[in-house]
């Protein structure tokens, strides 16, 4: 066989190694990760690469700014809470009203306890609309190596490692299942070698 053929060992896996695309129905679909998992880039490539809408993301980081600006902090606790519920309430109405016609939903925020996933959970079931959970999950050393890359200075390591422990506690695929996702995938990253472009690749939206 030629030193160059893209069946051998190294080469370019072959179109039937390669799997399957997953077929992701139309409905609300909820991104599972802590911060710097890869959740922004992954729909930055679905939106560039034309698989969704940009009005099918629905960012509760964006609506912050959209409401705040980039860099306001709320002067205290109360003011924190209640700019938390007006970003909240502003991504259940945007969320809700794709929803209501029949259009998919990407809920991009943290959502790693079970109760930030029941409110959605909740407004997806108003409209018997079917919940898709896509977890972010790498492991500790390629999630702190890539909040490094991203210069976040809203964080800190510390805080990064506490966030992958509540995904490891309350995000697994079961727990997922048993609070109504119809479906729970994993979306791979740098532990397994693929961009971001590449994993959204591996999606087809219904």
């Amino acid at each position: 066989m030629p030193q160059n053929s893209p069946d051998r060992a190294g080469g370019h896996p072959r179109p039937h190694d390669l799997p399957p695309p997953i077929l992701i129905p139309a409905g609300l679909v909820v991104l599972v990760g802590p911060p710097a998992s890869g959740k922004t880039s992954f729909v930055r490539a679905l939106v560039e690469g034309r698989q969704v809408a940009v009005e099918a993301v629905v960012s509760s980081d964006e609506i912050r700014t959209e409401l705040f600006g980039a860099s306001a902090e709320p002067a205290d606790s109360d003011a924190a809470d209640a700019a938390d519920a007006r970003i909240f309430e502003e991504r259940d109405r945007r969320i809700v009203a794709r929803l209501a016609d029949g259009l998919s939903a990407i809920a991009e925020s943290t959502n790693l306890t079970p109760r930030a996933r029941e409110r959605l959970i909740g407004l997806a079931r108003r409209f018997d609309a079917p919940v898709t959970v896509l977890r972010f999950a790498p492991d500790v050393t390629d999630l702190l190596q890539q909040y490094t890359e991203r210069g976040r200075a809203d964080l800190t390591a510390a805080e990064v490692r506490a966030y992958a422990a509540v995904m490891s506690r309350d995000a697994g695929v079961d727990r997922l299942r048993s609070e109504g996702a119809a479906a729970v995938h994993d979306v791979p990253g740098r532990g397994q070698a693929v961009t971001a472009v590449q994993a959204a690749a591996r999606f087809v939206w219904g």
